[in-house]
């Protein structure tokens, strides 16, 4: 059905946030989404995203492109098709936040940074977290422009289902903040 390829980059968090950060653009588009104000790991937050990038000094970046095979890309699916797609796609996000973690585990002080919204909580999400320990936020969730970083850092452009008809590829950006 698909298969990966990986990307990496590294940029200093004075210069992600210089080139890379508007945190008033990006969290107006999250208010358009029902995790807003409903899931921890989302917006409004009780501190402000610029302070706690500043935490930081360097921003280790990794993307996976999911390449769709011919049989797939380009296709319209009815939706439940779409959903179990979307779903079996869930595996590799669950790896990059495994990974996430693991590093956070090399890196004393670090931070990993999910890839998308949070989706610990399979039966839906409660307020207060129930894993604050494992809970992370997202780039975009801070402001980070995600498009613009998958473009610029790593050569990827970022595609979207459109009209239930699945692109040559989906993209998962994540990172780790480190001190």
């Amino acid at each position: 059905m698909y298969t990966i390829k990986k990307h990496n980059a590294e940029i200093s968090v004075e210069e992600y946030l210089e080139n890379y950060v508007d945190v008033e653009k990006f969290i107006s588009f999250c208010k358009e989404c029902p995790n807003y104000g409903n899931n921890p790991a989302c917006p409004p937050f009780n501190f402000d995203p610029m302070d706690y990038w500043r935490g930081f000094r360097t921003l280790k970046l990794k993307a996976v492109e999911i390449l769709f095979d011919e049989h797939c890309r380009g296709r319209s699916f009815e939706k439940e098709e779409l959903h179990e797609i979307i779903s079996s796609l869930k595996k590799e996000k669950r790896k990059l936040l495994a990974e996430g973690y693991d590093e956070e585990g090399r890196t004393p002080g670090s931070v990993s940074l999910f890839a998308g919204s949070c989706e610990l909580c399979r039966d839906g999400c409660t307020l207060p977290c129930r894993f604050p320990d494992k809970m992370r936020h997202s780039v975009e969730s801070l402001g980070g422009d995600v498009g613009k970083t998958a473009r610029e850092l790593m050569g990827i452009d970022i595609q979207w289902i459109k009209n239930d008809i699945l692109p040559e590829k989906l993209v998962l950006v994540c990172g780790l903040l480190c001190p």
